[in-house]
């Protein structure tokens, strides 16, 4: 038991296994499971919530009301939680199944065909690309230095290929630091071309990384993987 001095007395620290800070609930094995199960519920009384007041939708209505009201549920800050295991990917999946079958005429389609119906990528992919967007942001400098993240760049003998902003991986034993952030985004970012990470603003990059990925199979089936991507500037630790 720790305590804090506070003059006569000793206040006693309360041991806690979960905290929220900044709308994240952060446990004590960084696995995020109470954070994702917390998305999960809430985005499910958003969907029910659309169901019981809209009877009749059209595919724009429902995207329009499913982005805004369900979608942005599951995106809050994901590069922080983004999970690795497949059950959880499973999980956070099965609530865009649920949405997409709200309209009669997509309910009998594919996953993948109604994804594509309301040109609604899956949200494996939505992950993926919001980690790129924010590697982008650190790696050149838009966000404050002191305060993001640090990203190995890779010296002149790595860059055998690719681009000049190419970034270093860690070998890593153990998932939590495989999986960290800054450890699996560089496969992804070494992959594109110089075109793509040269860009001159967040959003020409968006735009042209949307069109280096437009054929990835992982935009409407989230088993799938991002392929293009290989293991260079792998480091040992």
């Amino acid at each position: 038991m720790y305590k804090i001095n506070d003059k006569d007395t000793d206040v006693p620290i309360e041991r806690v296994d979960t905290i929220r800070y900044l709308g994240i609930l952060i446990d004590e094995k960084l696995s995020f499971k109470e954070h994702i199960h917390e998305k999960i519920n809430k985005a499910y009384r958003m969907l029910g919530l659309i169901k019981r007041n809209f009877k009749y939708l059209t595919t724009e209505s429902f995207t329009l009301l499913y982005k805004n009201m369900v979608r942005s549920q599951l995106d809050y800050c994901s590069s922080v939680w983004s999970p690795y295991r497949k059950g959880d990917i499973e999980t956070l999946e099965k609530v865009q199944k649920k949405a997409t079958k709200i309209l009669p005429q997509f309910k009998n389609l594919k996953y993948e065909d109604r994804l594509r119906a309301c040109k609604l990528p899956t949200l494996y992919f939505r992950r993926i690309r919001v980690d790129m967007i924010e590697t982008f942001k650190i790696v050149t400098g838009i966000y404050d230095i002191v305060v993001s993240p640090n990203m190995l760049a890779a010296g002149p003998s790595y860059a055998t290929r690719g681009h000049d902003l190419i970034l270093q991986k860690i070998r890593a034993r153990y998932d939590l630091r495989k999986y960290y952030f800054t450890n699996r985004v560089v496969n992804m970012w070494n992959s594109p071309s110089s075109y793509v990470v040269s860009a001159e603003s967040v959003n020409c990059f968006k735009n042209r990384l949307d069109n280096f990925w437009k054929n990835q199979q992982i935009i409407y089936n989230f088993r799938a993987e991002i392929y293009g991507t290989g293991n260079r500037s792998e480091v040992p630790v």
